[in-house]
């Protein structure tokens, strides 16, 4: 009887180990196909962002600065959160820039090309606003299955490691698309 009960439990066990396993593997999955997306949005963000200074060059004068960051940029290897936080750094401050410098450009304004550009950047924007929620909400899951009691027993024998959330300085201060 007590062979029986010790079995039923060790099948329990293993139940829930493999259970709690393919939870965390659905997650970390989850996780990496989020990270994903944003680096594929803002890699098309990049790419307007370069396109926009290439058409506005005609119109106005850019600082060194502006063109060394959209260099910088464009060769960054968004390869981790790190990554993506300063590649999103450095494109917020690349357009908030360029923002400033396109006001006193009347013409610039009215080019068709650029308010093309300025709604495709919004758009991509709106797009990553929503990728970076996503993620941290998995990545918000996660934790919290590889905190909580006893799956965190199984996440320490598994080697299930707490992920990093998108931390943005200033997205909500992010300045208007429009030039």
């Amino acid at each position: 009887m007590i062979g029986y009960i010790l079995a039923g439990a060790g099948v329990l066990f293993v139940a829930y180990l493999a259970a709690t396993y393919n939870r965390f593997v659905s997650l970390r999955n989850g996780i990496e196909n989020s990270f994903n997306q944003i680096r594929v949005a803002m890699k098309k963000r990049m790419d307007m962002i370069s396109q926009l200074v290439d058409t506005t060059k005609g119109y106005m004068k850019f600082e060194k600065g502006v063109l060394t960051d959209v260099t910088r940029m464009r060769n960054l290897n968004l390869g981790g959160v790190k990554d993506v936080e300063e590649a999103e750094r450095l494109a917020g401050s690349i357009f908030g820039r360029l923002l400033a410098v396109a006001e006193n450009y009347p013409n610039l304004k009215a080019a068709e090309t650029v308010k093309e550009l300025q709604g495709s950047i919004r758009q991509v924007e709106e797009e990553l606003a929503r990728l970076r929620y996503l993620y941290n909400d998995q990545v918000q899951t996660y934790n919290t299955l590889a905190e909580r009691l006893p799956s965190n027993i199984v996440a320490a024998l598994l080697g299930f490691r707490k992920k990093e959330y998108l931390q943005f300085e200033g997205v909500e201060e992010r300045p208007d698309t429009r030039l």
